[in-house]
């Protein structure tokens, strides 16, 4: 199996180190392009793959082709490598609101696509991504996908209807995370913690309660009560939450990029 990357800006990075790391590829398996001099010189010496200055050279060459670029250039992407484009050709869309249809439209022919939506925790291998394909794409396929994005994060099938849903729960939603553990450790700064401290506390608290979450099956809700005692101290906290409408505005956001996502 031969893998390209068609981009290699943060997030294909991120995919190609946690591919190469967990030995899902190997370096000879893959060929990546870019467009500058200097971000092919530092793509070769770090991971020690091809890299080509033409997208076109990758499509030749690639089983599986990861579409690594903003959205924004993806119909002039599409454009250019459309008559490289074979019938085996597996291309794989990480862009938010860019349709199966859309990418058959803008490629110019009837091919197989998957479309994938990352997030930046793939960086260190905590990564989730909603995956799906088209009519085109074998089960097998799709498998080998999965398994290959499996370096560097979890994985669920979804249909395509989903896809801008995934988009705002988990691939916008670190900034939301942070945003929270920001404003936890600017609390803790203001009770006397030094900084760097109160990042880390806050951060590994958050890190935590997603682990309960994931891994006793209890309800979100169930956990929440068992931190609040009878009048104790989490309990004001929560009230305090409550009061200013935590709950409603992190709807309002997720609904806000939901429809960004889909007007794209």
């Amino acid at each position: 199996m031969k893998v390209g990357f068609i981009g290699c800006g943060n997030m294909g990075q991120a995919m190609l180190a946690g591919m190469l790391g967990s030995g899902k590829i190997s370096e000879k398996d893959v060929i990546v392009s870019v467009k500058t001099a200097n971000t092919k010189e530092k793509i070769e010496r770090q991971y020690k793959v091809s890299v080509a200055q033409k997208n076109i050279e990758v499509v030749r060459e690639a089983d599986y082709v990861f579409l690594a670029v903003k959205p924004q250039y993806y119909e002039e992407v599409l454009a250019e490598i459309r008559s490289e484009i074979k019938e085996q050709t597996v291309l794989i869309s990480i862009a938010p609101g860019k349709t199966f249809a859309w990418i058959k439209e803008k490629a110019g022919k009837s091919c197989k696509i998957v479309r994938a939506m990352p997030n930046t925790p793939s960086c260190v291998k905590e990564g989730m991504m909603g995956i799906c394909g088209n009519e085109r794409v074998s089960a097998s396929e799709l498998k080998a996908v999965c398994d290959l994005c499996s370096g560097f994060s979890k994985t669920e099938i979804v249909a395509e209807e989903l896809m801008d849903v995934v988009t705002a729960v988990s691939g916008s939603s670190p900034a939301y995370v942070f945003m929270f553990i920001e404003a936890m450790a600017d609390a803790a700064v203001e009770g006397g913690m030094p900084r760097q401290q109160a990042y880390t506390f806050a951060a590994q608290a958050v890190l935590g309660s997603a682990k309960m979450v994931l891994e006793t099956n209890l309800h979100p809700a169930q956990l929440k009560d068992m931190v609040c005692s009878p009048g104790g101290t989490t309990i004001q906290a929560v009230r305090i939450l409550e009061e200013q409408g935590m709950r409603a505005a992190v709807m309002d956001a997720v609904k806000a990029c939901l429809d960004k996502s889909r007007s794209m």
